[in-house]
């Protein structure tokens, strides 16, 4: 599938020295609002695509060629001044782990106006105005008592809410969400899962949703793209890729799962009935 005018695409390489490619002639196209899975098993390269995207492999000695546009400015060409511009307010990311991408020392009001201050110069009134309304939308309580809480005193499902707060301060343009409910447990999983869903059609935000897990990918995405030692064998709607998927090692994928779930021919609200307890861990 092609784009005419894609919000992001991504066509890149990735390697280190005297090592193969971890990424070969990698190509990927995300639309305005669109939300794609990514899939693909340990060590296929999902995390390094997204750290690829966010220009944050320079510091590992990688070698990244290509272009990796955003909204047609390729970051790949931009310096560290201008990437901090972009992080954060154009694109945003959460990861596997809450507890460890939140600071432990610090309240969790103080980081999320750090947050805010990073890409805005106002703070006081309008910066309180702006946290209490991204926790709200991601379902969290937005009091004094909840702002002044710190890391410790939260449940591992109200962390990656806090995250997800976080990305979306400044409502970017690209949510990538790496991992994002790997640690959590069945039921948070699937509120997180929603939120998600949530989040696309109230802000228009598009998701590259990055797991290897095929059934939370099938409850939320509306493309999905299969990666298998550094390259995208398949792309396709999520319907193709779950009724006839073309590529073997898809098909291999598809076939493994431990149950079948109907796939809706439009996205809809993360239906337990659907999608049970028991097969989305």
């Amino acid at each position: 599938m092609t784009l005419e005018r894609p919000l992001l695409s991504v066509r890149v390489s990735v390697g280190y020295p005297n090592k193969p490619d971890v990424l070969k002639n990698l190509s990927l196209d995300i639309g305005n609002g669109e939300i794609v899975g990514l899939v693909g098993e340990s060590g296929s390269g999902k995390s390094t695509l997204a750290m690829a995207i966010l220009r944050l492999l320079d510091r590992k000695n990688a070698r990244v060629t290509g272009e990796v546009l955003l909204e047609a400015e390729n970051l790949l060409m931009q310096n560290e001044r201008r990437l901090r511009k972009i992080r954060g307010r154009k694109i945003s990311v959460v990861l596997q782990s809450p507890l460890t991408s939140l600071n432990p020392a610090l309240k969790i009001g103080t980081q999320l106006r750090e947050a805010w201050r990073a890409h805005a110069k106002t703070s006081g009134d309008e910066a309180l105005t702006a946290i209490r309304e991204a926790l709200r939308s991601v379902s969290l309580p937005d009091d004094d008592e909840f702002l002044s809480r710190r890391v410790s005193q939260l449940s591992v499902g109200q962390g990656q809410r806090v995250t997800i707060a976080m990305a979306i301060l400044h409502r970017p343009a690209l949510l990538i969400a790496d991992e994002a409910t790997s640690a959590l447990d069945t039921i948070t999983q699937s509120e997180i899962l929603e939120l998600f869903r949530r989040l696309n059609e109230d802000l228009g935000m598009a998701i590259l949703y990055i797991s290897h897990d095929l059934l939370s990918v099938a409850a939320l995405c509306q493309r999905v793209a299969i990666l298998n030692q550094g390259e995208i064998v398949e792309c396709d709607s999520r319907e193709m890729i779950f009724a006839a998927p073309r590529h073997a090692y898809t098909r291999r994928l598809v076939t493994a799962l431990p149950a079948r779930p109907p796939i809706p021919k439009s996205p809809t609200r993360i239906d337990e009935r659907k999608f049970p307890a028991d097969v989305l861990s």
